[in-house]
């Protein structure tokens, strides 16, 4: 046989080995074998992502699945959509984006998790209050997030709906500790971040130098009419010890725990049921998932839930 032969061979088997661990359900659950995209390391994603495959050993009892560091939402999806990743958590705005590409395996959804609250934090020294300020500050070194993140996403929308060139501004790609570390040593004045509140990194910064969180209600309306995935709220003063810190207003966006289209129903309805047996673990990892709740968590639209999952939903009398 040829080594051509041979390594198509060996793709099919492997290709075989992975249809039959999605597929596999009831006292086979022992034999299916996931890769998860969860995210940087640090991250609420990578937080809940490790609690999650640490829960499912025990709960539906399947081999601990492999907890991916990865850029963020976008990377996640790629990664789904390529079949590197089974299970992953991506942004609800970056899901339904992908989800409008052309080729790779489709995304369903597993449940709604936690909502994330994006936050444009700057230098006290920064002579801004709002995001159209920035419109006048040509040269601010300001990160977007880290490439293929999610983060990056709703920063270059938000811009555009500003009508802030980037050209105006010195962009850079950090993911969030980077950032922090940046904005602390002088390197950076502004960045984005999308995450719960509060978020561990955004706190100690905000100790050690003065900023603060930049109001987004001047652009938001212009922003969901185009985009209608997001919401609104207000970040209250004591989200944050912050300079001048008043109530801002903010864009919300929900998360979603996702699978592509090579899970079985039997898989999908065993993880669902383990993600909430599992609940109490997860608010350990980190306290966002303390709403994460069953009658919310069908609330995926605009990815359309896992068939396994709406069958847990249904029994459970959702």
């Amino acid at each position: 046989m040829s080594g051509t032969l041979l390594r198509l061979h060996a793709v099919g088997a492997a290709l075989a080995l992975a249809t039959l661990s999605l597929t596999a359900c009831g006292d086979d659950l022992d034999q299916v074998k996931l890769t998860m995209a969860a995210g940087t390391q640090g991250g609420v994603y990578h937080k809940l992502g490790t609690a999650l495959a640490d829960a499912w050993t025990h709960d539906p009892g399947i081999p601990r699945p492999q907890v991916a560091s990865t850029a963020g939402s976008v990377d996640n999806l790629d990664r789904l959509r390529a079949n590197q990743a089974q299970v992953g958590f991506s942004a609800a705005d970056a899901a339904e984006e992908k989800q409008k590409g052309e080729g790779g395996h489709k995304l369903y959804a597993l449940a709604r998790m936690h909502d994330d609250y994006l936050q444009l934090i700057v230098r006290d020294d920064v002579r801004a209050t709002k995001l159209s300020d920035l419109k006048d500050l040509s040269g601010l070194r300001i990160s977007v997030g880290a490439q293929d993140s999610g983060v990056q996403l709703i920063a270059q929308r938000l811009l555009k709906a500003a009508a802030i060139p980037p050209e105006n501004l010195k962009v850079q790609h950090m993911d969030l500790p980077t950032s922090a570390e940046a904005v602390r040593n002088g390197q950076l004045d502004a960045f984005f971040w999308s995450g719960g509140v509060p978020t561990d990194a955004v706190t100690t910064l905000a100790t050690t130098v003065k900023v603060r969180i930049l109001d987004l209600g001047d652009v938001l309306p212009k922003l969901r009419e185009e985009y209608p995935v997001y919401g609104s709220a207000t970040l209250p003063a004591s989200a944050y010890e912050q300079v001048g810190g008043g109530p801002v207003v903010t864009l919300v966006v929900r998360n979603f725990l996702l699978v592509n289209d090579t899970m079985s129903d039997d898989v999908a309805e065993a993880l669902v049921r383990g993600l909430f047996r599992a609940q109490p673990a997860l608010v350990a990892a980190s306290p966002v998932a303390r709403s994460i709740e069953v009658r919310s968590a069908i609330e995926t639209t605009p990815i359309e839930l896992h068939p396994g999952a709406m069958r847990y939903y249904r029994d459970v009398k959702v």
